[in-house]
């Protein structure tokens, strides 16, 4: 089968989140099974796109209402990711800084009529189109619909959900921006008086899929208004979890760590990395080190940390370090608490940076409201780091509580005072040296890596074409 993921996002090309990581991990690991499967994406003016060199497959102009715009088709030669990267380049809209921007209702429609034009001169056809996320949302309506893409309507697409919270929006005064179709039944692009790019997907997608089976068990119930729109379609939903990338994160061989190691010497391997980190952040190396890496938003409980860590710092004798970015009156509260000599952060994002954190943190704190499937606690868990999260989506599917026999820190529900209890027990348990190091060692045997979920995704496919 040959498989085309189309997404706005891909590690190592450009990435603002998780949705980059899975997307630039998944083709190889479908890859192992037999599938052929590659990435098509926006062509953005990033560090990747600069030192890389491509070849030209094909240019054409596109339509977007009354305007026209001229667009290259281009191929990344001698690909080191394990899969065929193809980008499409439409200087005018897509070649910013930026992967998002106040015009990505344009930038996005046009990046995906620039791919279905391209797909539609194509001898070969693909076999199966993977849409991911609302930037993407309208491929599958535009199959189906679109008078100029009738000869792809046959063509099975699936979406995968790795937000819900984000859905694209935008007016019905819009709407000639799309190429033509039968307008009776544009009620398969209208979500409460908006075209909605992801309700579109949701009803025309052949299979819709969600990054955890508790995320789409949720998302029936709070999905940003799309509640019953996925209860309606929930007999063509899965939830598939998420893995990581086996190779990038593996604490035995990332080139990125301070000193690696494995199983066999997790506890002076993670030692060392710590000790790096408390030099370069000026904390005690003796106390218990909880970390933080992430966006700094109200969906990942970021608005509550000054007040989190303030308390948990006076109450507990820890230390507690940051990496992240996101709303400025967060970052100018936590930056007010770098007063306190047992507290630090990098306001920013630093890849490097971020790889030590997961090795050597003792903590990983992860008080998430919204948590489609987390990639953050699966990194910490690989690298000995106990998970200290609250049970929601995926984190409810790969974090057990100690007191349940398990090997993480949960709580249930997002409050100063719940996750400073979490922040305290997890204190405690550290304090129980032999028992947390035996824990460290068997956290770091967990597979979660993609390839059973690989599989997974490949089952889904194979089913549309029987």
């Amino acid at each position: 089968m040959n498989i085309l993921h189309i997404s706005a996002e891909c590690y190592p090309v450009a990435k603002v989140g998780g949705l980059a990581d899975v997307v630039g991990a998944l083709p190889n690991y479908q890859k192992k099974t037999g599938i052929n499967s590659k990435v098509i994406m926006p062509f953005y003016n990033t560090p990747f796109s600069e030192k890389k060199s491509f070849d030209e497959i094909y240019k054409s102009n596109l339509k977007l209402g009354d305007s026209y715009f001229n667009f290259r088709v281009l191929k990344l030669k001698n690909s080191t990711l394990g899969f065929d990267l193809i980008c499409i380049d439409i200087p005018e809209l897509l070649y910013k800084k930026q992967i998002y921007t106040e015009a990505d209702t344009e930038r996005f429609l046009a990046f995906q009529i620039a791919l279905l034009d391209w797909v539609l001169s194509s001898e070969k056809k693909p076999d199966l189109l993977h849409v991911h996320d609302h930037h993407t949302g309208l491929i599958p309506f535009m199959t189906s619909q679109c008078f100029k893409y009738n000869e792809l309507k046959n063509i099975p697409s699936v979406l995968t959900i790795h937000n819900a919270q984000y859905q694209g929006w935008f007016s019905h005064e819009k709407i000639s921006l799309l190429p033509s179709f039968e307008l009776k039944n544009i009620g398969l692009l209208d979500w409460n008086g908006n075209i909605n790019p992801l309700a579109a997907a949701i009803k025309c997608a052949w299979r819709v899929t969600t990054v955890s089976p508790s995320y789409m068990e949720e998302l029936q119930k709070e999905a940003n208004g799309l509640e019953a729109l996925l209860t309606h379609e929930n007999k063509k939903c899965k939830g598939i979890l998420n893995g990581i990338d086996w190779n990038v994160w593996n604490p035995e061989t990332d080139g990125k760590l301070i000193k690696n190691y494995k199983k066999a010497t997790v506890i002076s391997g993670k030692k060392e990395n710590k000790k790096w980190l408390c030099t370069k952040f000026n904390l005690d190396v003796k106390k218990p080190l909880f970390c933080f890496v992430g966006r700094l938003v109200g969906e990942k409980g970021a608005d509550l940390f000054p007040e989190i860590f303030e308390k948990s710092l006076q109450e507990n004798n820890i230390s507690i370090l940051l990496l992240g970015t996101g709303q400025s009156e967060t970052e100018q509260a936590l930056k007010k608490l770098n007063h306190n000599k047992n507290y630090n952060s990098f306001i920013g994002y630093d890849e490097t940076l971020a790889h030590i954190f997961y090795a050597g943190a003792d903590f990983l704190i992860m008080p998430s409201r919204v948590e489609p499937c987390g990639l953050n606690q699966l990194y910490a868990l690989r690298y000995g780091t106990v998970p200290v999260v609250n049970s929601i989506g995926g984190l409810k599917d790969t974090v057990v509580d100690i007191c349940n026999e398990g090997y993480g820190i949960c709580h249930e529900g997002v409050s100063v005072e719940k996750v400073t209890t979490a922040i305290a027990r997890a204190n405690e348990f550290y304090s129980e040296k032999k028992e947390f190091q035996k824990n460290s060692k068997k956290i770091m045997t967990f597979d979660y890596s993609w390839d059973n979920s690989a599989k997974e995704y490949v089952n889904l496919y194979q089913s549309l074409k029987q």
